[in-house]
């Protein structure tokens, strides 16, 4: 039986459920968004150029996304049918957490070796969140699941800024820690990235309670494969929630692409690395109470104008950075991404559960992995080429504002439903 807790109103398994935030996090932070960007460019780059390194970190992005556009709709199929969602879980974040302590290990301009173990890491993290999202209406009432998506992104900025923030002084500071240098501390970084999720991923492993169905995973394969092929005919005949996957690949693409190659656009175009990493850290904690915040909106004015709000400011963000070149601008545009960043995805993700059906939560999630992982494919990509094209970071980086236009008109265009999206207790499911 699941128990209040009090802490706004929310179940300990709800709780439990956002700890997985609060521990994978850390490798979009330390990792994804923070040192591994500078360690390609000032350690691994070897004779690369650093607009060079920063195409190939891109490239690198959109190759991890197509590895999991074709194993998350299957798998979440399979998880589905037996009942194994924990099961996968647990399988991609002992390949993130392997993958990203290795990162310690690859030497002065082992480009292709810190490449492979990057691109494994970001497999295990994308390929967990898959089954971690589909979780989400296990844990939730249909009216919370605004506050309880929200609530993961919130702890996930904390915990990402917490592990950033002494990795950090680790860097900047390093004879503080014993250590010999920054590439020791970096080294170490990673490592602690690593054993970081690992450690608190196992309050959601043990707090987290899933029924099991009887059916091996043999079994399970075979019944999902089945279904998923069910599922994608359903999804034919439900053109709102088509249309929804369609426009949130559109604009996630967009917010993935900010997040994951802000700081190496930074670099790129000539600001200190140390300025990236506090702006990127003052990100995460800007972002906490944000996401929190947008849960609210959420719920007082539908998840549909949050998102909105959010698209909006991204846009702005977007266009002005392509005239960066002070770090105090840098730090400007991190307050308004920590401010809408979190919101943004934890209202796509709660907007997308209201039209779920329950019993099939893995399956749809699969699909809706399917398309955000597949949106990181199509941003790095175009910031990629028009790089390599161009070799000017500032025209790639504005390339990302088409996809939020048409992202925040196609939001508008689906038929949702007024009353809806406004008040949970009243949403209509076919027309959430």
């Amino acid at each position: 039986m699941r128990v209040f807790d009090g802490r706004l109103g929310l179940r300990r398994e709800a709780w439990a459920w956002a700890s997985y935030d609060f521990a994978n996090s850390v490798f979009a932070t330390t990792v994804m968004a923070g040192f591994f960007p500078v360690f390609l460019d000032r350690y691994w780059r070897g004779g690369l150029s650093h607009g060079e390194a920063f195409a190939l970190l891109a490239w690198t992005n959109a190759g991890v996304a197509v590895a999991v556009v074709l194993l998350a709709p299957l798998l979440g199929a399979i998880a589905d049918q037996g009942a194994h969602r924990k099961r996968f879980l647990i399988m991609f974040l002992l390949l993130g957490v392997a993958a990203t302590g290795l990162l310690a290990w690859p030497g002065p301009g082992m480009t292709l070796s810190a490449l492979l173990l990057f691109g494994v890491g970001g497999l295990g993290y994308i390929g967990g969140n898959v089954f971690y999202d589909s979780l989400l209406p296990h844990v939730a009432a249909p009216g919370e699941l605004d506050r309880v998506s929200a609530l993961g992104y919130g702890v996930g900025y904390l915990g990402g800024g917490l592990l950033l923030a002494l990795n950090v002084a680790m860097v900047a500071k390093p004879h503080w820690f014993g250590l010999a240098g920054t590439v020791a501390a970096v080294k170490v970084a990673f490592v602690t990235a690593a054993l970081w999720w690992g450690a608190f991923a196992l309050v959601l492993i043990f707090g987290v309670h899933e029924p099991r169905q009887g059916l091996t995973p043999g079994s399970a394969l075979v019944a999902g494969l089945s279904r998923l092929r069910e599922l994608l005919g359903q999804l034919r005949r439900v053109p709102v929630l088509a249309g929804f996957l369609l426009v949130y690949w559109l604009y996630i693409d967009g917010v993935n692409s900010v997040f994951k190659l802000a700081v190496g656009y930074g670099l790129a175009v000539g600001l200190p690395a140390d300025s990236l990493l506090l702006a990127l850290l003052l990100t995460q904690f800007v972002a906490f109470p944000a996401a929190l915040g947008f849960g609210w909106l959420g719920e007082r004015f539908g998840p549909r104008a949050g998102i909105t709000l959010g698209l909006c400011v991204y846009i702005a963000v977007v266009g002005y950075a392509a005239f960066l070149s002070h770090p105090w601008q840098f730090f400007l545009l991190a307050v308004l991404i920590g401010l809408v960043q979190g919101g943004t995805q934890s209202l796509s993700r709660s907007l997308y559960a209201r039209l779920v059906p329950r019993g099939e939560s893995a399956a749809y999630f699969g699909l809706y992995g399917l398309m955000g992982k597949f949106s990181a494919v199509l941003g790095p990509a175009m910031v990629a080429v028009v790089q390599t094209w161009t070799g000017n970071a500032r025209f790639a980086i504005v390339s990302i504002v088409v996809l939020f236009l048409l992202g925040l008109g196609g939001l508008w265009a689906l038929p949702f439903g007024r009353k809806a999206l406004s008040a949970p207790d009243q949403r209509d499911p076919g027309n959430a």
